[in-house]
């Protein structure tokens, strides 16, 4: 109980989720009392840099250009656009900024030279700056890391025999390459999953048990609940039963216990209660704002009353990992290669993901 494994089995995993709830969360509790402090939280505020009109199939995402989902594109955002919402971010209590952008993967060029500076500008406000960007190759992230990356987010959403059933235009093993690409840097890897998108309780232990392999652990561990967006192929899910939730946070805890696990999309649809229970779990990192990219979230004054009332305290910056210096891009020791990875393409379709792409061309025209 006491030690960081990464050798999980599943079936291990899946035994830790389907205990007693009240042993479960007894067992999360005191796994997370031993490495983390149980009334600190750290607050992030996910900002969509450049949003809509990705390329990718991922059957929960509005922002899949392929599927008809009401959600406003727009070019990637300004250095100071993205300072103004950081320092807002940074007033009402986050101590992380993560920027978005709806990328398949990160391409050379005068964009990713814009979110180079993106990530110096935020790095120098004294808070810890994050990247969800696609795939990037190694070149890619030690520029990034070179800037003053604090961390990288790329989640493998669902187990490996899952994945199939929710995107076919990238494979599992692009995310995993992204991941340890990653791993060369001092940058810090964010990477979790989503529940909810129909997948089994083998397929949640199954993403756990993947997560577990890295070494080290991820530092930050996302779970998220699907918000079903209409126009999107899983947009009939059924919303996630909290105590699934509650489940998922306390399993995460167990066998990932010095990660930070991050209470992330689907919080509208929890009570206060619920997300007590989370925190109780192990939960010890949410977004706050009123967005997470394009879904709701509750807004930043509600999660700090919440805090209030459980007497939570916000986490620092750099409170587990020292502040990256910014290295000026003028002094940088990296060059653009103009590199063109050959990120992997399945050729295998998903019928959902296909009937959604047809509805979408068919109300366009």
């Amino acid at each position: 109980m006491n030690e960081i494994r990464h050798d999980w089995t599943k079936e291990e995993i899946l035994e830790v989720y389907n205990k007693p709830l009240m042993e479960l969360l007894y067992e999360a509790s005191t796994i997370h009392r031993k490495y983390h402090d149980p009334n600190t939280v750290q607050v992030s505020t996910l900002i969509s840099i450049k949003t809509g009109g990705c390329s990718e199939d991922c059957g929960y995402c509005p922002q899949a250009a392929r599927y008809h989902t009401n959600v406003e594109g727009n070019d990637l955002m300004t250095v100071n656009q993205v300072k103004a919402q950081a320092l807002r971010a940074k007033d009402g209590g986050s101590s992380r900024v993560c920027m978005g952008a709806a990328w398949r993967n990160v391409k050379d060029g005068p964009e990713f030279d814009q979110v180079l500076e993106m990530v110096r500008t935020i790095n120098k406000l004294d808070m810890e700056v994050c990247c969800t960007l696609g795939m990037v190759t190694e070149n890619q992230a030690k520029r990034l890391a070179e800037a003053g990356l604090y961390a990288y987010n790329h989640n493998i959403d669902t187990s490996e025999d899952y994945y199939d059933d929710v995107i076919s235009t990238r494979s599992f093993d692009d995310r995993i390459n992204t991941i340890e690409n990653v791993r060369k840097t001092n940058v810090t890897v964010c990477s979790g999953g989503i529940i909810g998108m129909g997948e089994s309780l083998e397929d949640r232990a199954g993403m756990l048990e993947t997560l577990t392999r890295f070494s080290p652990h991820p530092e930050s561990v996302p779970i998220n609940a699907l918000v079903a967006v209409e126009g999107t192929p899983l947009e009939e899910q059924p919303p996630v039963n909290i105590f699934e939730m509650i489940r998922m946070v306390a399993t995460a805890r167990i066998v990932l216990p010095d990660s930070q696990v991050r209470l992330s999309a689907g919080r509208t649809q929890m009570s206060r209660e619920g997300q007590a229970m989370c925190f109780f779990a192990g939960a010890n990192s949410i977004f706050a704002g009123d967005k997470l990219l394009t879904t709701p979230n509750p807004d930043i004054n509600e999660d700090m009353r919440m805090f209030e009332e459980l007497g939570l305290n916000t986490q620092k910056p750099f409170f587990k990992h020292e502040q990256r210096e910014s290295v000026e891009a003028k002094d940088s020791q990296f060059e653009a290669l103009g590199e063109n990875p050959k990120w992997t393409r399945p050729e295998h379709k998903i019928e959902r993901n296909e009937q959604k792409k047809q509805e979408a061309k068919a109300l366009r025209s």
